[in-house]
């Protein structure tokens, strides 16, 4: 695998922004790294990093480089601050640059596939929230996405913390049943007539968000849409992380 430490201008931000991305290599001599075929173009994870992270973290905190060269992925991880992937009222317009600069330009400048079958987004935490509303909002852009201990009640998670995240999404009275709140976008999905996404979600039955993601997964199964959940003894930490990305990387259906 490549690993690229990519620091580019954001015509959305107005600032300098951050990303790292790994590419796929084949090799026969590298230590650790399973040899694959590269294609013109490679079939594509967004990886996206939580609350108090950035975009360093799981290579940091996990063995994603190893992982996903086992499956000939090209992983991408942006940093997006506390934003909760929202055009912030009071801040930076990250919702439209994770959704549309971010994948333009990482296409633009790497051999990353278009194709809908080729791409794919997962989070931890907030990001497994943004992972969530990416591909609840563009069904047509993603073919599966998961959410490893994802914050799926955003009105609840943000309520409780009112003064920071006023900031980001304004009246909180307003987030639930809004184009911020998930389970609002799993309806919308139900009856999208075209393409829906797979669709993955775990999470720790000793962590924090477990309530709320068990009633995200009864909301779904409710729909009829295509879930697969997982739960085990875990908490919201790195040690399950490390353990469920090889899981969802496993599930993804990479060509």
């Amino acid at each position: 695998m490549a690993f690229i430490d990519c620091h580019f201008f954001s015509e959305t931000l107005g600032v300098t922004a951050s990303m790292y991305v790994i590419l796929p290599q084949p090799t026969t001599r590298q230590i650790g790294m399973t040899a694959q075929r590269v294609k013109s173009k490679h079939p594509t994870l967004f990886l996206l990093h939580g609350l108090s992270d950035d975009h360093t973290i799981w290579l940091r905190r996990t063995s994603i480089e190893r992982f996903a060269s086992q499956h000939g992925l090209a992983v991408v991880m942006p940093a997006v601050n506390r934003s909760f992937y929202t055009d912030m009222v009071h801040g930076y317009k990250y919702w439209s640059f994770i959704s549309e600069e971010v994948p333009a330009l990482a296409r633009s400048f790497f051999p990353l596939s278009e194709e809908r079958e080729d791409n794919f987004v997962t989070g931890n935490s907030m990001g497994g929230y943004g992972a969530l509303k990416l591909a609840l909002t563009y069904p047509e852009r993603f073919a599966a996405a998961a959410s490893l201990s994802g914050v799926t009640d955003v009105a609840q998670f943000v309520g409780q913390r009112s003064q920071e995240f006023q900031h980001v999404f304004g009246d909180l009275e307003q987030v639930e049943g809004s184009r911020h709140d998930v389970f609002r976008l799993a309806e919308d999905l139900s009856r999208h007539n075209g393409p829906r996404p797979l669709l993955y979600q775990c999470c720790g039955t000793e962590d924090f968000l477990y309530e709320a993601n068990v009633r995200f997964r009864d909301h779904c199964h409710s729909l009829n849409l295509e879930l697969t959940y997982e739960e085990e003894p875990g908490s919201h930490d790195w040690a399950y992380w490390d353990c469920k990305i090889q899981s969802v990387l496993n599930w993804l259906p990479v060509r």
